[in-house]
């Protein structure tokens, strides 16, 4: 079987978190860098792929698979070691599923390129910080009742994949995180873990030089 193809923008949060979740169930696989800033994911070729012109897109099993949150869940299905849900309580992987939503439904979407740019250079900046602002409020009590070492309990499940990209946002859009005590304490012991160094944008091929650490 081939090898799975990832499209992929090193600096988009949907991508990053497929590629921790590919990194943490220890799946190689290639990269095709999709640059959202010279909309090749507008350009026809990729929109076969992905209709929505969004990344990213997997291609594994002979399937094309869009939107983070369908590929990571199609990922823990196929490939179940380790899981990315709480194996045997389904009130927990509901709570996995809320944090996700709350983040991918309610935070992201807000801020990203496509709605800055519509936005216009004058407004973005004080957009985004407004409304990851005002969304980690919400999470910020959501995961006060949820966590223990990470987001659900005490293993990293599909939440902490979607936390730790939304929080390197908020970092760019110069949100204080000290309103934000559990927030931060998660994404500081996720920030340790191989599968999340491995995953972090400026470890991508096509991340420019001049953000490389």
């Amino acid at each position: 079987m081939s090898k799975p193809i990832l499209y992929s923008y090193f600096r988009s949060s949907c991508s990053w978190r497929v590629r921790t979740a590919l990194a943490l169930k220890g799946i190689d696989y290639e990269t095709h860098a999709v640059n959202l800033l010279k909309d090749a994911n507008l350009q026809s070729e990729y929109k076969e792929l992905n209709p929505m012109g969004q990344v990213p897109a997997l291609v594994i099993d002979g399937h094309t698979l869009a939107d983070s949150l369908t590929i990571m869940e199609y990922l823990d299905e196929t490939r179940p070691e380790p899981p990315l849900f709480p194996r045997n309580d389904p009130f927990k992987k509901a709570l996995v599923r809320q944090v996700c939503q709350c983040i991918a439904g309610g935070i992201q979407p807000l801020q990203n390129l496509a709605v800055l740019r519509y936005l216009g250079e004058d407004r973005k900046a004080e957009w985004g910080h407004h409304f990851i602002n005002k969304g980690f409020q919400n999470l910020e009590k959501i995961l006060e009742g949820t966590a223990g070492k990470y987001c659900v309990g005490d293993e990293v499940t599909m939440a902490d994949l979607c936390l730790v990209p939304q929080v390197f946002n908020a970092n760019r859009f110069k949100v204080d995180m000290s309103p934000f005590p559990t927030i931060s304490r998660i994404n500081e012991t996720l920030s340790h873990l191989e599968a999340f160094k491995a995953s972090h944008p400026t470890k991508q091929p096509d991340c420019p030089e001049d953000l490389r650490k």
